[in-house]
């Protein structure tokens, strides 16, 4: 019989010649190419964002808005992009609904606040969609004191604004996945 320690030794033998046989199998999504072809970086900073098509002056513009600037920051970061080679229409729907409603007042406490978000890539040279998709995100918020109006206004735009970047991020994250595999 072998003892524990002998046990262990071969597991952990058999754990690091493995871990050796799959190294070069890996890389990491932004790592830079040495062949010359284009980092993932450089593709993500050639998506255009237009601006989302919603009247001016209302709630949904402003989630308009800070989508679309989550998106470029996560895409371009602190740069302003490259010359565009995709353009990225976004559409979307905001929703709310009451979680919990005071007996006493009738007015909620806690309520959840949504975006439902459609997006197409369109390749700029042959202006045909490459990729379409779709992404949600839902966020709750409470309201401190069922009288305070400021406070219910501000956890409201706390709230757009979490499911904004939850957005954005969802985005970004099918996009590196589009230009990194192709699908």
């Amino acid at each position: 019989m072998l003892s524990a320690r002998t046990r262990i030794a071969a597991r952990l033998l058999a754990v690091a010649a493995l871990a050796a046989l799959t190294a070069g199998c890996f890389q990491p999504m932004y790592a830079e190419h040495t062949d010359g072809t284009p980092a993932l970086r450089e593709k993500l900073m050639g998506v255009e964002i237009p601006p989302v098509d919603k009247p001016n002056a209302s709630r949904e513009a402003r989630v308009g808005v800070e989508v679309r600037n989550a998106l470029a920051f996560k895409l371009y970061g602190t740069a302003t992009g490259m010359p565009p080679t995709h353009r990225l229409v976004l559409r979307f729907a905001t929703t709310r609904s009451s979680l919990i409603v005071d007996p006493n007042t009738a007015l909620p406490t806690s309520e959840n606040y949504g975006i439902d978000a459609q997006f197409n890539l369109i390749d700029i040279a042959s202006n045909k969609s490459v990729m379409t998709g779709t992404t949600f995100s839902r966020v709750s918020y409470d309201m401190p004191g069922s009288y305070q109006r400021f406070s219910r206004s501000r956890a409201l735009r706390d709230a757009e604004d979490r499911a904004a970047q939850e957005i954005a991020e969802n985005i970004q994250t099918r996009l590196a996945s589009f230009f990194t595999a192709g699908t």
